[in-house]
């Protein structure tokens, strides 16, 4: 992490520690401590998202990725977490969600969360064949059984898996 200068390095650790103990409002409150250069720093950034998304404050998680994808578009999560906060922000939708994800794939084919996600988003959307593609790309650059067993786990990924299973069984 970049090394945040005093007082906001101790304000940053307060609202990791705050999240972890659930507690949002005072993760918030310790949040606008943060100076406005620190809150322009990638891992706040990350941090703000995750302080907005536990609140499940999509629009806010939205505007938080994507101020991280505009500072860092060579971070990958910036991509995964602005399209799962536009599906789910008034206005978003898994259409809009896979619109903003699917060019990341271009920049980042190694990581397999953000094939995973396409895969999710493309089963949601009834485009299981699509999403089995999808699926197939995350196996292919990560660990094929930890990924089925998260695909098995996933809702969103409940009409594949039957075919999930049937792969597990073959290896």
């Amino acid at each position: 992490m970049t090394s945040l200068p005093h007082p906001d390095n101790l304000h940053f650790e307060a609202v990791q520690g705050w999240l972890m103990l659930g507690d949002v409002a005072s993760a918030r409150a310790e949040f606008e401590q943060l100076s406005p250069e620190a809150r322009a720093v990638p891992e706040v950034l990350e941090l703000e998202w995750a302080m907005h998304a536990e609140a499940k404050a999509w629009s806010d998680a939205f505007a938080a990725a994507e101020r991280l994808v505009q500072t860092a578009p060579k971070r990958a999560s910036g991509w995964i977490h602005r399209a799962y906060a536009r599906r789910r922000m008034p206005g978003g939708g898994l259409a809009a969600a896979w619109e903003l994800l699917r060019p990341a794939y271009d920049a980042f084919p190694k990581n397999y969360l953000i094939a995973f996600n396409l895969a999710c988003y493309a089963a949601q959307m009834g485009r299981l064949d699509d999403a089995w593609d999808w699926l197939a790309r995350a196996v292919a650059v990560g660990d094929r059984d930890a990924i089925l067993q998260m695909a098995l786990a996933d809702p969103d990924l409940e009409p594949l898996w039957p075919r999930i299973r049937a792969e597990l069984e073959t290896k």
